[in-house]
């Protein structure tokens, strides 16, 4: 039970055996008590007050065992079997603090253990206490050690009705009762390590370098040892799988439209979906590793007096950094934040801050239309920045008007964590995002597709039914300068990833010719397999090699990597003007389907979709205005 970042922040579940029994845990949010205050504590709270539980599992941090007392307490009341687990026993015996399990089982009336979460020590105990709990009741006016009936029942139960204040007192005193009683600080060390640390962290100045240190090391490690994987995967999938299919396809005479069908919207579709695996696994390690060492929690603490002062709390500041380098993940870690009011602030926040593969774009167009790209990339930056805040200030006063949450942080001590658990977390996010997002960015994909290849037997995307929408979408996007039409239509594949924009433009504007299927079928895939594990290999090495340099390589952009082709037509079809309105656009428009899929699932479809149509909005009207002050300027 604990209220720092990393702590479970949804109900889930799960099932197994032991010894003959079937066991179904469901692990819920972290609480302090049973009045509810947000939507993550409501969850818990609800399941407890039902009658569908059948023992609860109490887990007690040792290190704050009085304020943990007061929960149990409460849960003894709700007369159901309970079975303490009294966690982290590792931390407690080396701070040379004792507890005498038998006296706390007869204080409470409840069987209780030794719990180590991060080694499994004690697990066996624990279960095997919940099957006696289960199978004789135990745990509601439960027996003592010696079978005795426990007196914590009638202690904290007996109020009259509307008392709510003695109740709390009743509790205080059964938890001072239960730390003089079943507890021994004689022997008691002070933790050093966490101490000498906060000085240094938690220092306003030193503190902050450290943190924007840490946080710089976290991007550049993710985006680095990343890409090489995450262009192997793609290489993989759209080059080595669809040219395997195409040649089988060509061989048992399979029509060209289902063969394009199956390797570009099909193997495609699945490819960009897992593409995002290498990043968000990688963020999520360090972000999993900073949860449980006990750093993330002073981060949002360091912050959180600047946060205040732009009406926002401390622990949002993390979902807003990691939108800078993908909004997927950051969406996903607002999961962290204490009410559903924080979550839709954020996750409405995160997709203006612009991400590596907008950046692609931005430096392309800017190095096309304007002496100094580097400053108009930042400009965008900026932009971006400033919208996000403003759309803060907006919904605070709004739709969330007087809805702004309390916050109460506790800060655990300085750990290790488990690598094992670790990763266990992280594999957890992952599935979470395959299951959840990818299956829905793998529709999206596949109608992204057929708008450009349909209908049957067209000659190019400009006889597509792409084409046919970006025409007639066309007249919208004019007052910012967008009058062609092949500019309009670029912006549909865009909505599938913004690092699509410029490869439809090849396509698009005739610069680039796709392949056909019996182009992509006469190839030698023995040849194809081995470029794919030479080229594994080379993902390896070079992940290492871009780790190594100092700055992040990621997000160095060669000018000179489209053709000239490209070049010389966005040239002709765009002016200085309406190249900045097309990036803006790009900027503040949702990002990409996969932060869409993602903000659906964490805030609700309703607050989704009306951010969609509010981004457009916002994008369109910056737009219009930064348009027509160029072309006046």
């Amino acid at each position: 039970m604990g209220n720092w970042a990393g702590v479970t922040v949804e109900k889930s579940e799960v099932f197994f055996k032991f010894n003959n029994h079937d066991f179904h845990i469901i692990d819920l949010p972290g609480i302090y008590d049973l009045n509810a205050t947000t939507d993550a504590e409501r969850v818990a709270v609800d399941f407890l007050r039902g009658d569908t539980l059948d023992v609860v599992v109490n887990v007690v941090d040792l290190s704050n065992f009085k304020r943990n007392i007061l929960l149990t307490a409460e849960l003894m009341e709700l007369d159901k079997p309970t079975v303490l687990a009294l966690n982290m026993a590792d931390e407690s015996r080396r701070s040379g603090v004792q507890v005498d399990i038998p006296k706390v089982e007869s204080l409470l009336g409840a069987r209780a253990c030794f719990t180590v979460g991060k080694t499994g020590e004690g697990v066996d105990t624990l279960l095997q206490y919940i099957v006696e709990c289960y199978e004789k009741g135990a745990g509601r006016a439960t027996v003592d050690t010696n079978g005795n009936p426990a007196r914590a029942k009638e202690a904290i139960t007996d109020f009259p009705e509307g008392a709510p204040e003695e109740a709390v007192s009743e509790r205080w005193k059964l938890a001072d009762k239960v730390e003089k009683e079943a507890t021994s600080f004689a022997s008691r060390k002070q933790s050093g390590i966490t101490h000498r640390l906060d000085n240094i962290l938690l220092h306003p100045f030193i503190g902050i370098i450290l943190y924007i240190a840490a946080f710089y090391l976290m991007f550049k490690i993710s985006f680095d040892f990343s890409a090489p994987y995450m262009d192997w995967i793609d290489g993989f999938m759209n080059n080595f799988l669809s040219s395997a299919f195409t040649k089988l396809g060509i061989t048992i005479g399979l029509p060209e439209i289902l063969i394009k069908s199956v390797t570009e919207a099909i193997i495609g579709g699945v490819g960009f979906v897992i593409t995002f695996v290498p990043l968000i696994a990688i963020l999520y390690f360090f972000i999993t590793f900073f949860e449980m060492s006990g750093y993330l929690p002073r981060i949002v603490f360091l912050m959180d007096r600047f946060m205040h002062r732009i009406g926002l709390h401390g622990n949002m500041m993390t979902p807003l950094l990691l939108g800078f380098g993908c909004n997927v993940p950051a969406i996903m870690a607002t999961k962290n934040l204490n009410s559903r009011t924080d979550k839709i602030l954020v996750s409405m926040m995160i997709p203006f801050m612009s991400c590596p593969a907008r950046l692609v774009v931005f430096a392309f167009f800017s190095f096309i239309f304007f002496e100094h790209p580097a400053l108009v990339i930042v400009s965008l930056y900026v932009v971006g920045i400033i919208v996000a805040l403003l759309t803060a200030l907006v919904l605070r006063r709004s739709f969330l008007k007087g809805r702004k949450s309390n916050f109460l942080l506790e800060m655990p001590p300085y750990r290790l964590p488990s690598l094992k658990t670790v990763f266990t977390i992280v594999w957890a996010h992952v599935k979470a995002f395959l299951y959840r997002a990818g299956t829905v960015i793998f529709v999206v994909s596949i109608i992204v597709w057929g708008l450009l290849n349909l209908p049957p037997g067209i000659k190019g995307p400009d006889q597509s039914l792409a084409a046919s929408i970006g025409k007639a979408i066309t007249p919208v996007f004019k007052p910012i300068g967008l009058e062609d039409w092949r500019a309009t239509t670029s912006l549909i594949p865009a909505f599938m990833a913004r690092e699509v924009v410029l490869s439809s433009m090849a396509v698009i504007y005739k610069t680039s010719e796709a392949g056909t299927s019996a182009d992509r079928g006469n190839v030698d895939i023995l040849s194809l397999a081995k470029e794919q594990g030479s080229g594994l290999l080379e993902s390896v090495e070079d992940s290492f090699l871009a780790v190594a340099t100092l700055g992040i390589s990621t997000l160095r952009v060669d000018e000179a990597e489209e053709t000239d082709g490209l070049k010389e037509s966005i040239n002709r079809a765009f002016t200085p003007a309406s190249a900045y309105s097309f990036m803006i656009l790009l900027l503040l428009y949702n990002s990409c389907v996969a932060t869409v899929t993602i903000m659906i699932r964490e805030i609700g479809r309703k607050y989704s979709l009306l951010f969609l149509a509010g981004s457009f909005v916002i994008a369109w009207v910056l737009a219009f205005i930064v348009y027509n002050l160029a072309k006046a300027v």
